[in-house]
């Protein structure tokens, strides 16, 4: 995978933004791909999924690496959670 192919989700078909991640974090790329439709299936079942089995208000994004192309969750606590890090070209 490279950083020009912009990804599209596998749960809404939606392209994906890149996102920047944050300084001293443990993730060894300067972005990921990541879902921000808030109308995503993935998304929305995360709430309902989070409450059940861990008891808190969160959901995730589906989040895909530039690199590898590995695909996880990007946990979130409100619909406008790493909103801010969206990198525009």
């Amino acid at each position: 995978m490279n950083d020009t192919a912009v990804p599209k989700c596998q749960h809404c078909n939606e392209e994906m933004k890149k996102w920047r991640t944050p300084e001293n974090s443990t993730w060894e790329t300067n972005f990921l791909w990541v879902c921000f439709n808030d109308e995503c299936p993935y998304f929305i079942r995360g709430w309902d999924h989070m409450m059940k089995t861990q008891e808190i208000k969160a959901s995730y994004r589906e989040s895909v690496h530039p690199e590898t192309g590995a695909r996880s969750p990007l946990p979130c606590w409100s619909n406008d959670a790493h909103k801010d890090n969206i990198i525009e070209d």
